[in-house]
């Protein structure tokens, strides 16, 4: 039996569109196999299978801030390197995957 198929338009960001397909391409699927996916857990969601909000801060972008900003925040972030404070970058990767675990069990 042939499997039926239906064609979705819809308008992309061209650069959007670039980086996505790259990133599929990557993984080794085309824009329509990831295009399925995505419907699939809509439909396994009943809604979109992320959560869409409004972050509470967004980091400020390196070409927001001044030269002084800057160098105050690498001065921060020596300082508190140098006082062992912080996360490893496996506790924090780890501390990640579990949040994403808890948010989709």
């Amino acid at each position: 039996m042939a499997v039926k198929s239906a064609n979705v338009i819809a308008r992309v960001e061209p650069d959007i569109k670039e980086k996505a397909e790259a990133i599929l391409s990557q993984i080794g699927i085309s824009a329509s196999t990831g295009i399925n996916m995505f419907y699939r857990q809509v439909i396994h969601s009943n809604g979109l299978p992320f959560r869409p909000s409004v972050p509470e801060r967004r980091p400020t972008a390196l070409d927001e801030m001044t030269e002084d900003e800057f160098n105050a925040k690498l001065s921060r972030a020596l300082k508190q390197a140098e006082a062992g404070e912080g996360t490893s970058a496996d506790e924090f990767f780890e501390s990640l995957r579990q949040e994403i675990l808890n948010e989709y069990t």
